[in-house]
């Protein structure tokens, strides 16, 4: 099992590696958007992305799905309806987000 110290600099090099596919900076922005109001369902991301980007639906699910299964920073919940899942940043990887958004 691994530390959380080498847990955390797995998860570093994950964001860093996202990030560095990210042509257009919709990654950023998203990942930005998850640091300032940190609890999100997508349609709220799509809403918001929408607003700068031309991106689908489906894309904005894509990307968050990643970022919550592969690089593993987000909390996955069902709101009580079961409408839409809240995704939300975890509390112990906000720092390491907002440094790498502030170095890329």
């Amino acid at each position: 099992m691994r530390s959380p110290s080498e847990l955390r600099k797995e998860i570093e090099t994950r964001l860093e590696g996202y990030l560095s596919r990210d042509r257009d900076g919709i990654r950023h922005e998203l990942l930005s958007l998850f640091v300032k109001i940190r609890s999100l369902t997508i349609p709220q991301i799509y809403e918001k992305l929408q607003e700068q980007f031309s991106i689908s639906y489906h894309s904005v699910a894509s990307m968050v799905g990643i970022i919550a299964s592969r690089i593993g920073i987000l909390h996955v919940r069902r709101n009580a309806e079961g409408t839409n899942t809240i995704y939300e940043l975890k509390d112990q990887y906000v720092d390491v987000v907002t440094t790498i958004l502030g170095t890329t």
